[in-house]
């Protein structure tokens, strides 16, 4: 199913439709040695603490084009770790709306950040954790972009995906409520969309399998993505490739396939 371009509406007050992303990302590690294990914890605790995901979050504010509010942030004890933006519409300015939510296409990148408009809150939290006997650790950041009004939070995907560079996304956007135009009658959508994957940059796209799961009649849309290349080097810490018998690459490999396939597919898997 195919949803038509919608042409701008002459809305009566306020566009009330509340468009929601929801980003998950997935980093997944393998750990020797209990030492090794809480090293990378500590690593990624810190490369991800409440400070830098301000920052992250905060461009994201501009480049929705949200005027921030309030921040509060929190490092939590003993990993972790949070982040919550109020922010609120601004007016729109159609000469400095580069990256208008009518069209499907990729929001800038962390290095081409540009401002527009529009209101809610954007969070985000973080979850280290760990297999308590095969060495597998692996993070987790949860990040929900809410707006109402004209703009799409899409537009801060391509953003956020270059910004943790994932093995593992589960990406979900919905459109909630509905407007009036000035005739009186409601649109439950106010732009054209037919895959989140179309708001993904092509260099992207070549490095993850993508699949899309839409109820186009509700307004929810859903993509996954998994890398496509696996180099076992990009999955240790600690250790490399050269420290490890041929049995033990094996092994490792073959835990590190189970864990990201059971992310990925959302269950399970049995052993082999």
């Amino acid at each position: 199913m195919e949803i038509k371009s919608i042409k701008k509406l002459k809305l009566h007050g306020f566009n009330n439709l509340t468009k929601t992303l929801s980003f998950n990302m997935y980093d997944i590690c393998y750990t020797k040695t209990v030492e090794d294990r809480n090293a990378y914890i500590a690593y990624i605790d810190e490369q991800y603490n409440a400070e830098r995901l301000t920052k992250i979050l905060t461009n994201v504010s501009n480049i929705i084009g949200a005027n921030i509010l309030n921040i509060a942030k929190q490092d939590y004890d003993p990993q972790g770790a949070s982040v919550t933006i109020l922010v609120c519409e601004g007016p729109v300015n159609p000469e400095q709306c580069e990256h208008s939510s009518d069209n499907e296409s990729p929001g800038p990148l962390p290095d081409a950040v540009v401002a527009h408009l529009d209101k809610s809150h954007i969070t985000v939290h973080t979850y280290p954790e760990y297999h308590p006997d095969d060495g597998i650790s692996t993070f987790r950041a949860d990040i929900d972009v809410s707006t109402c009004g004209h703009i799409s939070p899409l537009k801060a995907l391509n953003y956020l995906i270059h910004s943790f560079d994932a093995d593992i996304m589960t990406i979900d956007y919905r459109v909630r409520g509905f407007t009036r135009d000035v005739t009186g009658k409601k649109f439950f959508i106010d732009h054209k969309i037919n895959s989140i994957q179309n708001y993904i940059s092509g260099d992207t796209k070549d490095r993850y399998h993508m699949i899309d799961v839409n109820v186009y009649q509700e307004n929810i849309f859903h993509t996954k993505c998994i890398l496509k290349e696996f180099d076992l080097d990009n999955y240790l810490f600690g250790v490399t490739k050269k420290d490890l018998l041929p049995g033990e690459k094996k092994k490792i490999k073959k835990k590190l396939k189970k864990e990201m396939e059971e992310i990925f597919y959302g269950r399970n898997m049995p052993k082999v």
